[in-house]
This record gives C-alpha cells, sequence and structure tokens, in this order.
C-alpha cells in the first residue's frame, strides 16, 4: 500500500486548501480514494497493523478527514465500509469558500478482496448480487443501518461511494433513501451489471437486435404477470427513485459494469424509434428478478436505475484488472465521456 507521500504523488497536488469541491475531477478523486483506505483498512487488519504500522489513516488523513467508525461485517469480523468527517484544521474566509458544497460524511464501502480470510464472504455477497439478494445479507443490513443512522443525526450532508460490491452496498442503500424522500450524492465505481456483456459486440445492428429482443421478452414478461397493471405512477417504486441521480463510474474494459453503457443509450433509442412504452416496462425489470418473485422470492435487482449520470472511462485499458480497478479513478489524465439520463 501507500504512504502520504505516494498518495501525493497518485492523486496530484490535492490539499483541503486546493480541493474545489465543486470540480467533479476532484470530487471523483478523493471518494476514490477514501474507497482504497477501506481496502487498506481490511488489509490493516488482516495483517496486525496498528498505531504507527497503519498505512490506512494517511488516504483520509490528506484530505483532512477523520474516521467517525468502520463497518465490521458480523459473520467474518472484516472491515467492509468506514464513515468518514471531513475536519478541515483551518476555518478563514479562503477555506470557507473552497469548502463549498463540501460533505459533512463520507459513507464508503470497499469491493472484494481476493486475498485473505474475507475472500469467503467476499464472494458469497458477490453471488448474492447475481440472485439479486444482496439486500437480504446481514452485510448489507448493517450498511443501510448505518447510513439510516447518520441521516437520523440530522445532518443530510452525506456522501456515499463504493467500488464493485462495495458500489452495490451504496447503491442500496442510497435506493433506500431515496425511497423515502432523502436523495444523498452517490459515487459509485465499477457497479456491477447483471447482464450479459452485449455491450462488448462490435456489430451494432446485432447488438440493437439482441437489445430490442430482450425489451420485448421483458416487457412481456412483466405484463403476463400483470405486476404494474392498475398501479398508478406515483406508487410506482421505480418511478418513485427517478429524482436520485448517483454518479455512476464505468469502464468499457469491464465485463462486469459496461452494460450499463447500453442499458441507458438503448432507452433512448427505443424512445426515438416509437418503442418507450414498451422500454419503460422493460427497464425497471429483469427477467431473473422476475423468475424469482413469480416463485415468492423477493428479489432487488440492484442494477436497474431510473437515472443517473453516467462517466465513462473511454482511456486504454491494458486488461480486465486495469479497467475494473479502484486506481484509475484518480487519474487526472483520463479521457471521460459524461452523460446525464433522467427517466
Amino acid at each position: 500500500m501507500a504512504s502520504e507521500n505516494e498518495i501525493f504523488g497518485l492523486v496530484g497536488p490535492l490539499s483541503l486548501t486546493s480541493v474545489d469541491w465543486k470540480n467533479t475531477y476532484h470530487q471523483r478523486s478523493v471518494t476514490a480514494c477514501l474507497v482504497q483506505a477501506v481496502y487498506v483498512l481490511e488489509r490493516d487488519r488482516q495483517a496486525n497493523r496498528e498505531g504507527s504500522q497503519a498505512l490506512a489513516p494517511a488516504w483520509w488523513e490528506f484530505f483532512h478527514f477523520q474516521l467517525v467508525r468502520t463497518l465490521v461485517d458480523d459473520v467474518d469480523s472484516s472491515i467492509f465500509g468506514a464513515i468518514y468527517e471531513l475536519n478541515p484544521s483551518v476555518s478563514d474566509c479562503d477555506h470557507a469558500i473552497q469548502l463549498h458544497g463540501a460533505p459533512r460524511y463520507v459513507i464508503a464501502f470497499r469491493g472484494t478482496i481476493t486475498k485473505g480470510d474475507s475472500f469467503s464472504q467476499d464472494l458469497k455477497l458477490d453471488i448474492e448480487i447475481i440472485r439479486n439478494g444482496l439486500h437480504l445479507t446481514s452485510r448489507s443490513e448493517l450498511a443501510i443501518q448505518a447510513v439510516r443512522n447518520m441521516v437520523a443525526s440530522g445532518d443530510m450532508n452525506i456522501w456515499l461511494t463504493g467500488h464493485s460490491l462495495g458500489s452495490s452496498m451504496a447503491l442500496l442503500a442510497g435506493k433506500n433513501m431515496a425511497k423515502t424522500g432523502i436523495f444523498l450524492e452517490a459515487f459509485l465505481f465499477n457497479p456491477p451489471f447483471l447482464s450479459a456483456p452485449i455491450e462488448r459486440i462490435k456489430d451494432k445492428k446485432l447488438k440493437n437486435g439482441i437489445r430490442i429482443a430482450g425489451s420485448l421478452i421483458t416487457a412481456g414478461l412483466t405484463i403476463a404477470m400483470k405486476r404494474y397493471q392498475h398501479q398508478p405512477r406515483s406508487e410506482n417504486p421505480f418511478f418513485a427513485l427517478s429524482p436520485w441521480v448517483p454518479s455512476l463510474f464505468v469502464n468499457p474494459g469491464d465485463h462486469i459494469c459496461s452494460e450499463y453503457v447500453g442499458y441507458f443509450e438503448h432507452r433512448k433509442n427505443m424512445e426515438e424509434i416509437g418503442a418507450g412504452g414498451i422500454e419503460r416496462l422493460a427497464t425497471q425489470n429483469s427477467v431473473t428478478g422476475l423468475f424469482f418473485n413469480a416463485t415468492g422470492r423477493e428479489s432487488e435487482p440492484l442494477h436497474l436505475l431510473p437515472s443517473a449520470n453516467l462517466i465513462v472511462n473511454q482511456s486504454h485499458c491494458e486488461d480486465f484488472k486495469q479497467a475494473h480497478g479502484i486506481h484509475q479513478w484518480w487519474n487526472p489524465d483520463l479521457q471521460l465521456e459524461s452523460k446525464l439520463y433522467h427517466y
């Protein structure tokens, strides 16, 4: 892991006195580093690094955050999240201006660690994402409750962030709050999208044909199951989420999250060809979710979102590991494309 000096080299000359909290690069860099800090916290725990030997504190102290508490999985005692509070050391007028738009708290969640004693539990949770059952796990309950407790404290200036599995945790917690009318800022890196990697098909006509067929099947199944018949628009949980606009950071070379690109673009294409009604049904359901609901199993397809700010990293990546990694997101030289989608 990195020392504080190495962090300075990784993220550029950022410190609290130079962070512009309205600047998207600064937001992305700081939140990615706070997610990285959770990875290092867990690795510190596994390696029994404490006190001056611990490597994690440099990742948040560099940006003048302090650690409020860690979030610990009750199954394997691993650290999967952290709550940070911004603690500016100076409060003069210049800092007050630069702190405009800053979060009071950031709640961050790590992804899967493939080494050490946390891997088994992480892998089980990855499988639950595939089964649309992450919301039924004890780790997700702890994550949701932690966010609820922070909101209940009265300060709504809370940012959520996570990477990979951690993005799903943050997404679940954010959705949970959005359903109550509380819309928290969210920065989600490489969030899993449960679908065949259609986006990687080079033939555009074939790709669009597969998407249209998928929409027809999903919409048909939805109508057949009468899930939304006679349901007022205002009571539709998908529509109720539409004011919440999380920021999704995806890489086309990462098949775990790349389908978000096609998911939102396809919605726009279906509107343009006059099939918007079909897609409005299809976009809020998945075949897997419909199947589970038909068999009486509660399903929560996290990847289905009504609105989002989609940021795509078009920079060249050597391999999947680089495309899926958290480290790419604090690079100042990325070729990014950003699009805002509203349901």
